[in-house]
Parts: C-alpha cells; sequence; structure tokens
C-alpha cells in the first residue's frame, strides 16, 4: 500500500487526505522505529557504562557534543546527495537517480575517511580542550572518542546506505536492520566492557562492531536488492557537474546548522564542565534520555524529507504544500504527548542509566524542565526535514544559528553560576520553544517549496 501511493503520487494521480494521512504514518512508523533504535545504542551504552561509576560516564559526556558534531557532518554530506536521488525517483528518472546515488555514496564515505583522521589527531588533547579534569577521566574520553573516530568511514557506509534506501521509499530495511544493531550492540558491549574489562572503550568498540555488521548489511540491500537503485551489469555512471553543485547547495547550510548547533553544545558542555562530575554526568545521562524522546520527530522529519523531495520530483504543487502541513501538525501533536510522557517517566529513565541516586535526582529536574518545550522542538525538526525534501536549507540553518547563539548560550552562560545545571536546562527549553516558532512561521510562506527541479 505505501508503495502504491507513492507511485501515485509520482504519477500525478490524485489522493485523498486519507490516503494522504495514512502515507505519512506508513512511511514516519518504520522511520521512527530506525531513529528510536540508534538512540537505544546511545542508552545500551550509557546504562552499561553507568554501572562503572560517574567518572566513567562523565568520561562520555565530556566528549559527546563533539561526537553529535561530527555525525552532523556526516549527515550533511549524505543530505547533498539523498535528497537529489528522492527528487529524481519522483520525476521518474531512476538512472539519474543511480548515477546520484554512485557519486553521494563515494563522496559520503570520503567525508567519512576525512573526519576519521582527524578524529584521530584531535582524541589526545580534545578532553581537556573540553575542560576535563583528572588522570583517569582524561584517559577514558580519550580511549572512547578515538575508538569512535576510527570507526567512522564504517559507520558512514551505514548511513549513506540507509539515507538512499529511505530517499527510494524504502523505510523498512533501515528500520529493521537499526533493531538488529541494537541487539548487536548489547552483546558487543558486554562482552567488550565486562568480559574483556575494557571499561569504556570497550562501549566504543561495541558500538563500532555493531555498525559495521550494520553497514555490511545495509550496503547490500541498496547495491544488490533495492528495485530502483541496485547496480545494473553493464550500465555505466554519468556523473554531472550540476549534480555535485546541487549536493554541496543542499549541503553545505546542513553542514552549517550541524556546525553550530553541535558547536554550541560543545560550548554548553564547557559551561557545564566547571559544574563538577555529578553535573557532568546528569546532563549526559539527561540529554541521553531526551534523545529517546524526540526521535520520533527524527523518524517523521526522514519520511517528510522522502515523502516532500519525491512530491517536488514529480512536480506535485497540488500536494508539496498539504503534505508539508500535515506531516508538521501530525508530529507535532505526537511530540506534544511525547512530552508529556517524558515528564512523567523522567524517574524511570534516569534510573535506567546510572546508579547513582545525585546524578539521578539532578537528571530528572532537568528532564522535567525540557519536557514543556518537546512539541516546540519537534516541530523545528519536522519542518527541517520537510524543507530538505524541497531543497530549501539556508534559511533553517539561519534560524538555528540565531536561536542557539544568540537564545540558548548567552542565558546558559549567565544562569550557570546561579542555578547550576538547571539554568542550563532552562536556557535550553527557551531556546527550543523561540526555535520551533521560527520554523512554523516560515511554514507559513511559499518560499520554501517553490525550487522547480531542472
Amino acid at each position: 500500500m505505501k508503495q502504491d501511493l507513492l507511485y501515485r503520487l509520482r504519477q500525478g494521480e490524485p489522493l485523498s487526505r486519507r490516503e494522504q494521512i495514512a502515507l505519512i504514518v506508513r512511511l514516519s512508523l518504520p522511520a521512527i522505529m530506525a531513529q528510536i533504535s540508534h538512540t537505544v545504542m546511545q542508552y545500551i551504552d550509557a546504562s552499561m557504562v553507568g554501572e562503572l561509576g560517574a567518572e566513567a560516564s562523565a568520561a562520555i559526556g565530556l566528549v559527546s557534543s563533539t561526537t553529535w558534531l561530527i555525525n552532523g557532518l556526516c549527515t550533511a554530506a549524505v543530505t547533498g546527495f539523498t535528497v537529489q536521488v528522492a527528487q529524481r525517483i519522483g520525476a521518474g528518472e531512476e538512472k539519474k537517480a543511480r548515477d546520484l546515488m554512485k557519486l553521494g555514496f563515494w563522496c559520503a564515505v570520503g567525508v567519512g575517511v576525512i573526519l576519521m583522521l582527524i578524529g584521530v589527531l584531535l582524541a589526545p588533547v580534545l578532553p581537556s580542550w573540553l575542560g576535563g579534569k583528572g588522570e583517569s577521566l582524561l584517559q577514558d574520553a580519550f580511549g572512547y572518542f578515538l575508538v569512535y573516530a576510527l570507526s567512522l568511514p564504517i559507520v558512514q557506509f551505514c548511513h549513506v546506505s540507509s539515507g538512499m534506501l529511505q530517499a527510494s521509499g524504502n523505510m523498512r530495511v533501515p528500520s529493521v536492520l537499526h533493531v538488529l544493531m541494537c541487539g548487536l550492540d548489547i552483546v558487543f558491549n558486554y562482552m567488550f566492557i565486562f568480559m574483556l574489562d575494557m571499561g569504556v572503550a570497550g562501549a566504543a568498540i561495541g558500538t563500532a562492531l555493531a555498525h559495521a555488521v550494520g553497514a555490511v548489511l545495509m550496503t547490500y540491500f541498496l547495491l544488490v536488492r533495492s528495485p530502483m537503485l541496485r547496480l545494473r551489469r553493464g550500465e555505466k555512471a554519468v556523473y554531472e557537474k550540476a549534480y555535485l553543485k546541487e549536493g554541496w547547495r543542499i549541503a553545505w547550510p546542513v553542514a552549517l546548522q550541524q556546525a553550530v548547533t553541535n558547536g554550541a553544545q560543545i560550548v554548553s558542555t564547557a559551561i557545564v564542565a566547571p559544574l563538577g562530575n555529578i553535573s557532568i554526568a546528569a546532563n549526559s545521562f539527561a540529554v541521553t534520555a531526551e534523545s529517546l524522546a524526540y526521535m520520533p520527530a527524527f523518524g517523521i522529519a526522514s519520511a517528510a524529507t522522502t515523502l516532500i523531495g519525491q512530491s517536488v520530483g514529480a512536480k506535485r504543487t497540488d500536494l508539496t504544500r498539504r503534505l508539508g502541513w500535515l506531516t508538521l501538525l501530525f508530529g507535532t501533536g505526537l511530540m506534544a504527548v511525547v512530552g508529556g510522557i517524558l515528564y512523567l517517566a523522567a524517574p524511570f529513565m534516569m534510573g535506567l542509566l546510572s546508579p547513582d541516586a545525585a546524578v539521578v535526582d539532578l537528571g530528572v529536574q532537568v528532564l522535567r524542565i525540557e519536557a514543556f518545550a518537546e512539541a516546540f522542538y519537534g516541530a523545528s525538526i519536522i519542518a527541517t526535514g520537510i524543507f530538505r525534501g524541497a531543497g530549501d536549507t539556508a534559511i533553517p540553518s539561519l534560524f538555528n544559528f540565531v536561536s542557539m547563539w544568540v537564545v540558548r548560550l548567552p542565558l546558559a552562560a549567565v544562569l550557570a553560576p546561579r542555578v547550576g545545571l538547571v539554568g542550563v536546562w532552562t536556557a535550553m527549553a527557551i531556546e527550543l520553544t523561540v526555535r520551533g516558532i521560527l520554523f512554523i512561521v516560515r511554514m507559513t510562506g511559499r518560499k520554501w517549496h517553490s525550487r522547480i527541479l531542472s
């Protein structure tokens, strides 16, 4: 049914309101599962490392904002091509979609290799740059980040294959494989953290191996099994300069947005670091706990990018704007419910991640502050996916810069010395609300879907 509705969309056939909603839901649910599975892997790392004590947890928390930054840059490299693939499939140009897939595949993996080299060079000095104190903490943070950096090319194989499959409308395979990766992460982490007594570094190794298995399977389903994107014997790729130009036009604002957002997270980590190991650990665990709450929004955003991308490619101006608003309303309503669940479940979620009562109590306080901003944060995430599908990435990048650097960081810097971690998260909740309002206002205009595929 999902593929039939996408086919009908590409063919210019009418879709009823009920069918439009069904298409959004059926694309979103597998993507949500994939995103939740990815976050569960972070939970597994955090929970298992939490058994080693607050200092071990703080070591991961210290470098986590930097890993988010690097992951964001990897995502940008993939997005520059997956959006084009979705649009070409929508236009019925499957040969061009395969050419873009091949070019995007190697460009994205190349970015992963470059970031790996940079990460290896930074690993010895990064923990101290971020304000970490104590030889044991610095050593654990170094080991974790070094393994993470070395795994980046493998992780990027997984990201690009998953992104290309989703761009073609195949949400189910990436979802199933991400669930499989979660199971493997549990097994590998237990083995390396506890059985082989490798501590914090063992968590990074276990996750890297789970990604390696996922990368092999994801790449197989893309290059061998995908009906639209699989390799064809004797088919020669045509790499047009316009592909790279358009990929760059889409990717650089996404990369800038990730750099702005995650760079601000790094500064925020530096603001939190002087508050002590309890605050560092509580902040890290609370971020991990909250990340599970907003994964539905990221899943819907992934579906929106595919849906809007194929609508733009098919020149369905009658549906592009309507599908965008239906997706935004569906996702924002869901995130409002998730915010309520987060408020109620905060003690349980923090209790899963740490046995330290002080860490849990502080984490519960800040999570409940954040819960009130979840609907607006979800709106900004989903709108970003909608805009990306239309190839509109520059203005969202500007919104993120303004909200993070003009609202969140100045407020956090003022409040942290006075009320500690609670002040940092209060600043975050205010900023996410402002960000959501900016994105909703952008949705009311028409410029975001005015670009026509040539």
